[in-house]
Parts: C-alpha cells; sequence; structure tokens
C-alpha cells in the first residue's frame, strides 16, 4: 500500500485530533490515500527550476518558528537529483536566524509559489550548511554570474516529502517581465498601426 509521506512527516496527534473534530479524518487514513511523493519528477523539476522565489520556514531551539523570504534569478534553486536541492546563500542583513536554526535542528519546509498559473508546491527536506568550496564545482553550479550578490554558504537540501497544495485563495500577480511579454503582441500591433498610418499620411500628403 502506498503511503502519503508529505502527511506521515507533518499529522501528529494534535493534527489528527483537529482532522477528527472537524469530520474529515476519514480522507487521510492509509485506505484513502495512494500518492506517494519521496522523489522529484520532471514536472516539479521544472516547475522548481522556474521560480525565482520561495519562502524557507525554521525552527529555533525556543520553538519559535522563523520564515524567510529567498529571492534570485529563475533557476536559483537548483535541483541536483531527484531527491537533491541546493542554493547559495547570499549575504543579507546578516542576522543568520535560518543559519542557526538549521545548525541546532536540520528540518525545513518551503513553499514555492508560481502566482500566474496559482500552483504551489510544498516541501520538506532536510539541510546542510556547507562552505562555499566544500564540494568542486557546486558553487559554480548555483551561482549566476549575472546576479550581483556575494554567496557566504550553501544550503543543501535532501528531501523528505512534498506535496503539490490546492490552488483556492491564491492570487494571481505578475512580474513586470511576465507583464511585459503578455502585452508585446500589444506594442507589435501598435507599431504596425503606426507605421500604417504614417504610410497612408505620406501618401495623402504627396497627392495633394
Amino acid at each position: 500500500m502506498s503511503r502519503y509521506s508529505f502527511l506521515d512527516l507533518a499529522t501528529s496527534a494534535s493534527v489528527k485530533a483537529a482532522q477528527a473534530e472537524m469530520g474529515v479524518d476519514h480522507l487521510w487514513t492509509p485506505g484513502q490515500v495512494d500518492r506517494q511523493m519521496e522523489a522529484f519528477t520532471e514536472n516539479e523539476e521544472a516547475f522548481i527550476a522556474a521560480r525565482d522565489s520561495f519562502y524557507m520556514a525554521s525552527v529555533s531551539e525556543t520553538g519559535w518558528p522563523y520564515v524567510q523570504y529567498r529571492g534570485g534569478p529563475p533557476g536559483f534553486l537548483k535541483v541536483l537529483d531527484d531527491t537533491t536541492l541546493a542554493f547559495a546563500d547570499f549575504r543579507g542583513n546578516r542576522q543568520y536566524i535560518s543559519v542557526g536554526n538549521l545548525d541546532a535542528n536540520d528540518r525545513a519546509a518551503l513553499i514555492l509559489v508560481d502566482y500566474p498559473r496559482r500552483a504551489r508546491l510544498k516541501i520538506l527536506a532536510h539541510v546542510e550548511r556547507l562552505a562555499i568550496d566544500a564540494e568542486p564545482g557546486l558553487l559554480e553550479l548555483v551561482s549566476d554570474p549575472g546576479y550581483r550578490a556575494r554567496p557566504e554558504r550553501i544550503f543543501k537540501l535532501r528531501l523528505a516529502a512534498f506535496d503539490w497544495n490546492c490552488p483556492q485563495h491564491i492570487v494571481q500577480r505578475f512580474t513586470e517581465a511576465e507583464i511585459s511579454r503578455a502585452v508585446q503582441p500589444l506594442h507589435q500591433k501598435i507599431e504596425a498601426l503606426e507605421a500604417e498610418n504614417r504610410a497612408l499620411r505620406e501618401r495623402l500628403t504627396a497627392q495633394g
């Protein structure tokens, strides 16, 4: 029998109690669940490669969660294989909360969102902090020469489980580049019409 590994990890006694209270516990029994999501497929790899940001949650030794926004050029979160991710950790505000949290507890949760298509991928992973020269060729793989930022370390993530979230309540948002691509045909049409108008005025002037 297949198992839903994401819920295996995310479901605790209190979560089961909440599910029972809301009358949905029968939906998440082993017999009702037939998805196994412990290795990325081409679908997840393509989705990850297109993202320019994600949110990463870690937990401190005090028990408080910390969520950090991570951004970079599209594809800065690299898929090394079907169970391994990596990204360069660039210098930021130098609080190092995620760094410290992950040193104490290597578990992290990531959410990646495609806002235009209203798709959301959740990932649970174990995170290893590496020096930038720890593995030959890894820094070059996770770096983008055109992105002006200083990497201080590399985070390597070992997949524990992933799941696709319901698109409900995801509000569509578009980047400047996405909008520019969408309106490009309109600009081309306007340019063509303006060229036709100029040509028409020139003919009328010549005839007058």
